[in-house]
């Protein structure tokens, strides 16, 4: 079937793709930058000395520095990892009671040659499922046949019934929207040769510019005259000359290509026809759906896709403070422990569960979780698992996610709160929004989500110099980034005060940051401003300076 050519929605879906497709919508750092660059690292810097609302490690480093022979282990549950990147060699934690790559487990934990952490997603020897269903997904699989064609107005008191209705809801706006953008973004590609052979005849050597093109459309927009005579039979006749021009156009403003554009079709397609597929079995090859431990592989950098994510989390967290180069973590003997749990998709709870197990059992005293999601099926057993973290003096963060929207109303996951019964289920979690370099009313991102009740304290997550595959670095921004800001800072007080509970952990790091007493843009809205203590429980940023003060009085007077 021949689709319309709407070129009126094109810059819409052009813009999209910045978020899709490999079209470096982030400018890559393939020099070494140094660090008297102004913007690298600002998230360390210090509100009085540079005015921006950095955590002030800096000033720590400045003041208060010494040497410490202790070590600690932060997990991140996360993606898979760049494990050879240069600003991240040597600090992966090695697990010592196994012999690497002997097909034997020989600590007896559950997992075989678990060198360096575990691949919950893993699959035979080297591979991983990379596509899995969205949770919504799941749970309409599972509770199809129990309220499909039933009397809702009976149903409409039953808790479960209420999650699958929500769930369906989502499915169905998901759903349209993925295939929508799916078809208008093949449109779009199969314009792309059309174009170029079109514009060829006029610039034999393809050597046109965004300003060229633009003053070719200010001419041509008008004219009706139509030019199919110079395309393939198949190319829509709404196509015009014009049309042509300002698709081009929008291609050199952006620096799209044409491989790019591909991949994120395929990407696309992935999701409406595996992601959003009630159909897709994205288990089968894993053979595993009860809380069992030992499957997956200890393979953690198997396929490039998604090694990305990961690697920017831990940059953060331990990127080397002494080669010049690259990223500064918090300090050098922190250790990563990598726990692969995200695929695209969301992430199953058995495997939350489980990687929170896994990191708790084998030395992590800080776990990092920088995903999220809207939906739960299996709440309880990632509740387990952070009470168990809990009993064992673990501290776990969570980013609280990047749909702008107030968590005490709609719930993201994992969380440490019951929405049905309405209480707090740990002590030992904290939830983390993202703020800016800015210090105006701009100062909270427009993507993260806050709430009052449920997300504790804002940290540095827009502009933040990471790590990236391939000994490459970049800006980036998100909540992701945010997270592990806090598992820093938790990190570097258990370094030098071992002796101080997780539940005085969290409390120094909500109680020492920066309080915030003024109006800010509420994410999600264009100018609606609302005191900053209302997006979140502490009214507070982040301040590792600060944390590391309050945490050596404790820790002295415990001492005494």
């Amino acid at each position: 079937m021949t689709l319309k050519f709407n070129f009126m929605k094109v810059s819409v879906i052009l813009i999209m793709l910045l978020l899709f497709c490999n079209c470096k919508p982030l400018k890559i750092q393939n020099e070494v930058k140094k660090h008297t660059d102004t913007l690298i690292l600002w998230h360390h810097k210090d509100y009085i000395q540079d005015s921006v609302y950095g955590i002030s490690l800096n000033k720590w480093y400045q003041e208060d520095f010494k040497n410490t022979k202790n070590k600690i282990i932060v997990a991140t549950i996360d993606s898979q990892i760049d494990i050879n990147h240069e600003d991240l060699k040597g600090k992966f934690w090695v697990n010592q009671n196994e012999i690497p790559n002997n097909g034997v487990d020989d600590d007896k934990n559950g997992y075989i040659d678990d060198t360096n952490g575990w691949n919950f997603i893993g699959v035979g020897n080297s591979n991983l499922q990379a596509f899995v269903n969205f949770e919504f997904v799941r749970i309409l699989k599972k509770y199809k046949n129990d309220f499909e064609n039933k009397d809702t107005i009976q149903l409409q008191n039953n808790p479960i019934y209420r999650e699958y209705k929500r769930a369906f809801e989502k499915y169905l706006d998901d759903k349209k929207y993925y295939e929508r953008y799916l078809k208008e973004e093949n449109v779009l590609i199969s314009a792309y040769y059309p174009a170029k052979d079109t514009l060829h005849y006029y610039f034999p050597k393809d050597d046109y510019t965004f300003k060229q093109l633009d003053s070719l459309y200010q001419i041509h927009k008008g004219i009706e005259k139509r030019f199919t005579e110079r395309v393939d039979d198949d190319v829509p006749s709404e196509r015009t000359f014009s049309d042509l021009i300002y698709y081009m156009r929008m291609i050199k403003r952006y620096n799209f290509t044409i491989e790019g554009m591909k991949s994120s079709s395929q990407h696309n397609d992935s999701i409406v026809h595996k992601l959003l597929n009630l159909n897709y079995d994205d288990r089968k090859k894993i053979k595993n759906y009860q809380l069992e431990k030992g499957y997956g592989n200890n393979t953690l950098n198997s396929d490039q896709r998604l090694n990305s994510h990961n690697t920017k989390v831990s940059s953060v967290l331990i990127g080397n403070r002494n080669n010049n180069k690259g990223v500064k973590g918090f300090h050098d003997n922190i250790y990563i422990m990598p726990l692969v749990i995200s695929p695209f998709g969301d992430e199953y709870d058995k495997d939350i569960a489980n990687a929170i197990y896994y990191a708790v059992d084998n030395g992590a005293k800080v776990i990092n979780m920088s995903f999220s999601k809207q939906f739960s099926l299996d709440q309880d057993i990632v509740t387990q698992s952070l009470q168990y973290a809990e009993k064992r003096n673990v501290l776990v963060v969570h980013t609280s996610g990047n749909a702008s929207s107030n968590v005490d109303i709609t719930p993201f996951y994992p969380t440490d709160f019951s929405y049905l019964n309405n209480n707090e289920l740990t002590q030992n979690l904290i939830t983390v929004g993202s703020t800016s370099k800015r210090i105006d009313s701009t100062l909270v991102t427009p993507y993260s989500n806050y709430g009052k009740n449920n997300v504790d304290i804002f940290a540095p997550g827009e502009d933040i110099y990471v790590a990236i595959p391939n000994n490459q670095y970049t800006y980036d921004s998100g909540t992701s980034l945010a997270a592990p800001m806090v598992s820093g800072t938790a990190a570097l007080i258990w370094l030098y005060y071992p002796n101080l509970t997780v539940q005085e952990v969290k409390k120094i790091i909500l109680e020492s940051g920066i309080t915030i007493d003024k109006k800010v843009v509420k994410p999600g809205t264009k100018n609606e401003l609302v005191p900053f203590s209302e997006l979140c429980k502490s009214g507070k940023i982040l301040n590792t300076y600060n944390a590391m003060k309050m945490a050596e009085e404790i820790s002295s007077k415990k001492n005494h």
